[in-house]
Parts: structure tokens; C-alpha cells; sequence
């Protein structure tokens, strides 16, 4: 369903009337909106008319990606080639309650114990993995962080202190990847570093995302810059209508399985053509996040109407959106007729190991586990009310619902769903049998401590809309995780064996 082109600078990908770019502009104004043409060869997301002529940096010797633009804005380059190692200026970064208190002592040991931050309204600080559980050590991460945002007038500090209660914590939000999404830090053309490395997630919205280390992310803290080498962009060409009971999860499992783990280590994956175009910001967001299990650097999508109404009001910060080359040059580029592709899982004990979902009708599952910054936002949520409401039944399993963040966990008790007669998803999901959703967080995600609400503390058998599958990732070092869609998690709620979602959904 898919297949591999080199590319060569002397016959590019695309053709460079394809794609209209925004250029990089060292000016303090900026831009939404960019001029882009037709595609003629290969349909790529289209961007809405500009609101003035883009700004330019004189000539371009050789045609960058998207990748490369930013990274050439941000080190104030006019140009730069895949290897080249470059000063990239900051403008987002991100770090919570796991890797934050590692980060703060590096930035206090290297930079001073008084010492001020770079910019205190350009660091975002998230608790949200190891919230819900009375391990000490965890909870005195959570007041690290606190005393730190204090100390340094931190704007953005989704800070909670009642644990019992966590509608009681008004800025609270959860999940650090969604909750940037939604809070406005995602913009398309700048900079995001997070120490995790599911920081990827924001290149849904034509951002340079990715995570570092405790190290980096002190000296970023300090300096606001970091020194980065600049990868390939490996380029992805999805066409094709989405068929039923599929959904971004399925898009990015099948990619992984076709390069595998490694097969985009320290490479951007750039992310076009009509399927992508068709995608919701949140879906998006789903395949973008999982691009660090094939290895790679960071995921990127071009920036366009669904990206720009998203962001309407979430933020007020000028952003200016840039485009590949025409004559960009792309490692590899790999093309799928989404049209022909079925619901997938990853196999235990890696998200390479992939299957098509009815393959595996015989497998005995001994829970489900719906959430996590991968497969927990308010879509995915509605995908699995909608397999709940179509079969009628009752699942068979537990079945564990945590919302990533504060506002989903408000939608899945608020929002009607679709052809549902007014139904929002909790009525949906307690019809169903299903757990009442948790409070919101990375949860058992990557399992955490021992009462960590969901956690497998036996060897049991899951599917999970989460990102990773290998031994002990969700607790017990034996338990098997199936990594699938919500359409697919919800169907094998309801049979107690890996479902293919097309079996409810007709």
C-alpha cells in the first residue's frame, strides 16, 4: 500500500509551481495567510489566499522543506542543507512534571542559583503525568515545578494542588501535548522543544516540534536557543477518501510498519496530499505525535484553512506559515492509497509490528484502554462513542476512558454526539459499561506508580489508543498491548477479542 522514491536535487518531487511558499522574514510583522497554487501531480494541503505578498531573503539558492525553512528563519539563515549543524532561536518551551525538576536544577547549576530565565512568557510548564496517586516522590515533583514558576513569574504555569478534585484546579489542563494544542501554543512556522519526546504532536500545525533532553532543556531555559542539526525530511503522499472504521491511528501505524522503528531516525516526515488535507486538527495531531516511533526527528503538515480556524481563538501571536520548495529536496518520499487500506494494530512487543485488525479476531483481550495524548482528545472519544452507539452493546472487558485534558473530559459530558438523539459520550460510554471517565492526565499511559488509576499491575492483555507497546510500557513487564484506533479499541470492548471496527460501523 505503499512504496519508496529516492529523490535527486536534478528531478524533484514535486514541481515548483506546485507549492506557493512563504518565506522567512526577519521583520517584526507577519503573516497568516499564504499564497499557495494548485498542485498538478500531487494534491497537497492547499492554503486560503494571502492578505499581502510574502516576505522574501533576496535569492534562494536551493529549495528547502518545511523542516528546513523554519530552521533557517530560526538561526536567522537564508539558507540551510540537511547535516548542517546551526544556532536554532527558541520560541516555545515546554517541559512537566517527570523531566521539569531535572531541567531546573541544570539550568540553577549551570546558569546560577539566581538566575532568571530567558523568557518567563516563552516557557510553558505542564504537570500532568504522574499526577493522580499519593507516590511522595511524585507529588514533590508537582511543588518543584511550583516553587520554580513562582521564583521566575512563570506565565504559563497549568498548575493543580487539589488532587482530589481536579475541577477544583482551574488551570489545570492535563495532557502537555493537547493542552499546548489548545492553550495556542502551536503556531504554524516557529520552534517547539519539549522534554518529551512526544513533542512532535504540535508539527500538526507546520511547527518545528520535537523533545530534548533535561540538558538541552536547561540551557534552552537559560539561553532561549539551542544548538540542532538540521534533518532530511522524508516525504509522506496520502491520497485517497478515508474508508469506514478508519482513522489517523491507522494511517500512522501503517506508515510505521512500512519504514519500522528506525527507518526515519533523525528525519523529518513531512506529511501531504488529499488525505491530509481531509483531516481535522485533532486527527492530524494523532499522526504527527507517533512519528518518534519510527525514530523520526520531528512530523510536520502544511499549514492551511483547518489549521488556521483552529488557532482563531486560541491565540493572538502573529505567526507567519512557510511551505516546501517546489524544488525542495526530500530524502525518500513513500505514496498510499488511503482508499485501500484497513483498520491496523501493533502487535506486542513493538508499533512496528503491524497487522490488519481482522487478522487478529483471535486474539483474548483482557481490557481496553482509551486515552493519552495519542488516542485521549475529544475526536477520539466521539470515535469510540459512535461504535458503542451502532452495536448496542454492552462491553465485555473494562474498558478505561481518561480524557487528556480538563476541556475534554467537559466534552465528553457536554457534547451531543452525532446521530445520537442528544447522547453526549458519557451516557454513551455508561450505556456501555464502560469505567466513568478518570480525571484527566497521562494516566497509565506509561504505566507510572502503582496506583496510577488503569495501571496493568498483572500480565494481562490490552488494546490501547496510546503510542507505545513494548514490555512494561503500561505497567506489568509481561502485560501485551495492542496499539489500535478508538474505532478499533471501542470494537474490541464489546467482544473481548482485537476487533475490526467495521464489524459496528456499516
Amino acid at each position: 500500500m505503499g512504496s519508496a522514491a529516492i529523490a535527486s536535487s536534478s528531478s524533484p518531487l514535486i514541481n515548483k509551481n506546485d507549492l506557493r511558499l512563504s518565506s522567512f522574514s526577519s521583520s517584526s510583522q507577519s503573516i497568516k495567510i499564504p499564497k499557495r497554487r494548485g498542485s498538478r501531480e500531487i494534491v497537497a494541503v492547499m492554503a486560503p489566499p494571502q492578505s499581502r505578498p510574502p516576505s522574501t531573503t533576496g535569492s534562494v539558492k536551493t529549495g528547502m522543506t518545511m523542516t528546513e525553512k523554519i530552521l533557517a528563519r530560526a538561526s536567522e539563515r537564508s539558507q540551510l542543507n540537511p547535516g548542517e549543524n546551526v544556532w536554532v532561536n527558541v520560541d516555545i518551551l515546554m517541559t512537566h512534571d517527570v523531566c521539569g525538576p531535572g531541567t531546573i536544577g541544570i539550568f540553577k547549576k549551570e546558569f546560577g542559583e539566581n538566575a532568571k530565565v530567558w523568557d518567563r512568557e516563552k516557557i510553558v510548564i505542564i504537570p500532568d503525568h504522574y499526577i493522580f496517586t499519593s507516590d511522595e516522590r511524585a507529588n514533590r515533583n508537582v511543588d518543584t515545578l511550583r516553587e520554580f514558576c513562582m521564583e521566575q513569574n512563570i506565565k504559563y504555569f497549568y498548575d493543580i494542588k487539589d488532587l482530589g478534585n481536579f475541577k477544583a484546579n482551574p488551570d489545570y489542563k492535563g495532557v502537555c501535548h493537547v493542552a499546548l494544542a489548545q492553550e495556542g501554543h502551536c503556531r504554524p512556522g516557529e520552534v517547539l522543544l519539549g522534554t518529551d519526546s512526544h513533542t512532535c504532536n504540535a508539527g500538526a500545525f507546520g511547527q518545528f516540534a520535537t523533545g530534548v533532553g533535561n540538558t538541552d532543556a536547561g540551557f534552552v531555559m537559560g539561553a532561549g536557543k539551542l544548538l540542532l542539526k538540521v534533518p532530511p525530511t522524508l516525504r509522506f503522499v496520502m491520497d485517497g477518501e478515508m474508508p469506514n472504521g478508519l482513522l489517523a491511528k491507522d494511517l500512522i501505524l501503517q506508515i510505521i510498519g512500512e519504514i519500522t522503528v528506525s527507518g526515519a531516525t533523525y528525519k523529518s516526515m513531512e506529511f501531504v496530499g488529499s488525505t491530509v488535507e481531509s483531516l481535522t486538527m485533532e486527527e492530524r495531531m494523532t499522526l504527527c505525535n507517533m512519528v518518534v516511533e519510527a525514530g523520526g526527528k520531528n512530523g510536520v503538515i502544511p499549514a492551511d484553512n483547518t489549521t488556521f480556524q483552529y488557532l482563531e481563538d486560541k491565540t493572538s501571536v502573529g505567526f507567519e506559515p512557510v511551505y516546501s520548495d517546489g524544488q525542495a529536496r526530500f530524502l525518500s518520499e513513500y505514496r498510499f492509497d488511503v482508499s485501500k487500506m484497513e483498520p491496523l494494530v501493533a502487535k506486542p512487543h513493538s508499533p512496528d509490528n503491524r497487522a490488519l485488525a481482522r487478522e487478529c479476531k483471535d486474539v483474548k483481550i483482557d481490557r481496553v484502554y482509551i486515552g493519552s495524548c495519542t488516542g485521549g482528545k475529544t475526536e477520539d472519544f466521539f470515535a469510540a462513542a459512535r461504535v458503542f452507539l451502532a452495536s448496542g452493546k454492552k462491553v465485555k472487558v473494562p474498558t478505561f476512558l481518561v480524557p487528556a485534558t480538563q476541556k475534554v473530559w467537559m466534552d465528553i459530558y457536554s457534547l451531543p454526539v452525532p446521530e445520537s438523539g442528544g447522547k453526549t459520550c458519557s451516557q454513551i460510554f455508561e450505556e456501555a459499561g464502560c469505567d466513568v471517565p478518570a480525571s484527566p492526565s497521562c494516566g497509565a499511559c506509561l504505566g507510572g506508580p502503582r496506583d496510577t488509576y488503569a495501571r496493568m499491575n498483572e500480565p494481562q492483555v490490552c488494546v490501547s489508543t496510546t503510542n507505545r507497546n513494548f514490555p512494561g510500557r503500561m505497567g506489568h513487564k509481561e502485560g501485551q498491548i495492542y496499539l489500535a484506533s478508538p474505532y478499533t479499541a471501542a470494537a474490541s470492548a464489546l467482544t473481548g477479542f482485537v476487533t475490526d471496527p467495521r464489524e459496528f460501523l456499516q
